[in-house]
């Protein structure tokens, strides 16, 4: 077996391994499934509300998604103004910075008394909890341009808008693919806590659901179906990286 071949089994084998364990142990000690249900418990019950949690996936999946592409518009904005001057850096950054250390669950009820339950609160938690991921990592890739390359290409003509475009924001690329893959993550929490407290539908609203009748099978489920659609994501937005940006992995793909 390859080095990759062995790289591409990995996750697969770990998580068979804890599944096992996690249902050894749930046996072993006869643990209630009020408690800590088995993956055999949690399985039975995903087949037996599988359309209701189809249902709230998909409300959770789409929310998501539009919470995230405005993220990913106000992140490239943002990130490319603070990263094409020093002056908006050194004026916003720490503002931002300042802005992602606020809770975004306590945004919440302020969003609910804005918006209403429903949509709107959690595609803005979802837009909120994700932007500044790829805010920082474009402006980041944009501020960190060598200044000895920008001079060589001022010396050939180029103007700043030109090495901006045509070095800088290329070269931010595997920035931007690095933060799409950590804010996706962000993302589907941010909607799930959004459902949890001001929403009748999608996933966070089948965790409290399922909590209060005790069916704990089903939260795990749920919560399992979270996990799954960001794994998808993650794994999408990774080959997407690997087509694209193929030239800052270079160095790995020989081995």
């Amino acid at each position: 077996m390859t080095k990759k071949q062995k790289e591409a089994w990995a996750p697969w084998l770990l998580l068979l391994a804890t599944v096992a364990l996690w249902q050894i142990i749930c046996s072993a000690f006869n643990v209630s499934e009020f408690i800590f249900p088995s993956p055999l418990r949690i399985w039975e019950q995903t087949l037996e509300h599988s359309t209701t949690i189809a249902g709230h996936a998909w409300r959770t999946f789409w929310v998501t998604m539009v919470g995230f592409g405005i993220a990913i518009v106000v992140g490239v904005l943002l990130g490319f103004l603070i990263g094409s001057s020093r002056l908006a850096y050194a004026a916003v950054y720490p503002l931002m910075t300042a802005f992602n250390a606020l809770p975004k669950a306590a945004f919440v009820p302020i969003l609910v008394v804005w918006f209403g339950i429903g949509v709107g609160p959690a595609v803005l938690t979802a837009f909120l909890i994700s932007f500044f991921p790829i805010m920082v990592n474009i402006a980041t890739g944009l501020a960190t341009l060598e200044p000895e390359l920008e001079d060589v290409l001022r010396v050939l003509g180029a103007k700043r808008w030109d090495v901006l475009t045509k070095v800088g924001l290329p070269r931010s690329m595997p920035y931007f693919f690095g933060s799409l893959k950590v804010a996706i993550t962000l993302a589907f929490v941010g909607t799930t806590v959004s459902e949890m407290t001001a929403s009748d539908q999608g996933i966070g609203y089948l965790l409290i659901s399922a909590g209060s009748s005790m069916q704990m099978g089903l939260a795990f489920s749920g919560l399992l179906v979270v996990g799954a659609m960001a794994m998808v994501m993650y794994e999408l937005f990774s080959f997407i990286e690997k087509h694209t940006t193929g030239w800052a992995h270079r160095g790995s793909q020989g081995e």
